[in-house]
């Protein structure tokens, strides 16, 4: 059985949608730990709820000891496959290199548009709106030691609408995410 670790910053849906996937057979593997970047965040609940070990790492990617002990937790957890899943925090080149075509990520937006360093969540999704995009979406692509510029893997379009705000934008992208990043993560780790 093969072994996925998630890193999450946020409420975790995505990493729900990873759990959901393995628990209906579509993705053959086993999710051994969350990262998460800061305590209290409905990631660490849903691992909880599902009995999959977690650890917030604190600190920042530019200190040493957030590398290490972040090596360490991987090592321990013998990832397969690391699924950043709204993760806020930059992986460092050491960790990057280690796992090389090792990481994904998925990002809301049909990148190389509105990616790299501050575009994330509801930010993105605005500027996508104020610059009167007629489509938009989400990719999950390789990482590399650069924000948002690793190979991309897929992505999925949606329509922008003229009454679209943010917010709405936001739904119709996260709804795509759900299906996107666990077809991708099968595809990896099961060929299919």
């Amino acid at each position: 059985m093969k072994n996925i670790v998630v890193f999450a910053s946020g409420s975790g849906s995505n990493f729900q949608a990873i759990i959901d996937s393995i628990g209906k057979g579509e993705i053959e593997a086993h999710i051994s730990g969350l990262i998460a970047s800061r305590p209290g965040i409905g990631a660490i609940e849903r691992a909880k709820s599902h009995n999959i070990p977690h650890y917030v790492l604190s600190g920042e990617p530019s200190d040493t000891s957030f590398t290490k002990v972040l090596i360490s937790k991987l090592k321990a957890w013998n990832p397969d496959l690391i699924v950043l899943a709204g993760f806020l925090k930059k992986i460092p080149a050491e960790v990057t290199e280690t796992y090389q075509n090792k990481i994904i990520n998925i990002h809301p937006s049909l990148l190389p548009k509105y990616g790299g360093k501050g575009f994330y969540g509801i930010k993105v999704h605005k500027a996508v709106v104020d610059a009167g995009e007629t489509e938009s979406g989400c990719t999950v692509h390789y990482v590399n030691e650069l924000y948002d510029k690793g190979d991309i893997i897929r992505q999925q379009r949606v329509t922008v609408s003229d009454d679209d705000t943010p917010e709405t934008l936001a739904q119709k992208v996260l709804k795509e995410e759900h299906k996107l990043l666990p077809n991708v993560i099968a595809e990896i780790l099961n060929n299919k």
